[in-house]
Parts: C-alpha cells; sequence; structure tokens
C-alpha cells in the first residue's frame, strides 16, 4: 500500500514536471518567433531552410502566406514562402588575442577598395519594379 501511493506521487510529479516545461518551451518557441518577425525587414540578411544565404528585399508580416522576395545574388531575387526563413544572420566580430593577452576585434567581412560596384538592396527592388511595369 505504501509502495502504490510513493509510485502514484512520482507519477503525479512527473506528469505537473512534463505540463510545466513543455509550457515553458512553448512561452520561449513563441517568444523567438516574435523577435524573428520583428527582426526580418528589407535589408537584412537571413539563412533560408536550404542552406542559401540572402537579403530581404520585401516581407510581408501579416500575410505569411504571400512569398518573401530574397536576393541570393546581386539582382538575382526568388521567391520564398515566409516560413522558409530559418533565422536572421546576425553579423559577428572574429576576436583575437595578442601575445600581450589584449583583446583585439576585428570586423568578420574584409575592406576592399577596388571591389566593383555593387546593386544594392533598394536598387534592386526599384529595377524590379520598372522591369514588372514595362511588362
Amino acid at each position: 500500500m505504501p509502495m502504490e501511493i510513493l509510485l502514484f506521487g512520482l507519477l503525479a510529479v512527473l506528469v505537473v514536471f512534463m505540463f510545466v516545461n513543455g509550457r515553458k518551451r512553448q512561452k520561449q518557441m513563441k517568444a523567438e518567433q516574435e523577435e524573428k518577425a520583428t527582426k526580418t525587414v528589407p535589408g537584412v540578411k537571413v539563412l533560408l531552410q536550404g542552406g542559401i544565404y540572402g537579403t530581404i528585399v520585401a516581407y510581408d508580416h501579416d500575410d505569411l502566406d504571400s512569398p518573401a522576395l530574397v536576393e541570393i545574388a546581386p539582382g538575382t531575387v526568388i521567391e520564398v514562402h515566409s516560413q522558409a526563413i530559418l533565422r536572421i544572420v546576425e553579423p559577428k566580430d572574429a576576436i583575437v588575442e595578442d601575445a600581450d593577452d589584449s583583446v583585439v576585434v576585428i570586423d568578420e567581412a574584409p575592406v576592399v577598395e577596388d571591389a566593383p560596384a555593387v546593386e544594392t538592396t533598394e536598387e534592386t527592388r526599384r529595377r524590379l519594379e520598372r522591369d514588372a511595369d514595362d511588362k
């Protein structure tokens, strides 16, 4: 009899733990989704579900069924489902320690002075609108 009560109590504790832990995870996932939605704006670099990196050209927060426009190369814009956006890519700085243990922060992207001009996302959007108007 006491063993049955002990097992029943243990079962009750496990059920409560599962319920509380599930609710906590659900809140965390909802907060992450809301944060991703607020950060998904034109000009932001994203990683798509297929492993493709691109830059958001157009994204509708209210209508998630409408496709998002993602520029994957200069002048190459693709339509993807809004749920295909896996995450926002945050720029990271490389940290290097000198011999005297001081920390030096180096930007990830190197500066190239003789690089050819690259069309910006805004210019791409305008060109796509002009092309659509011409058709």
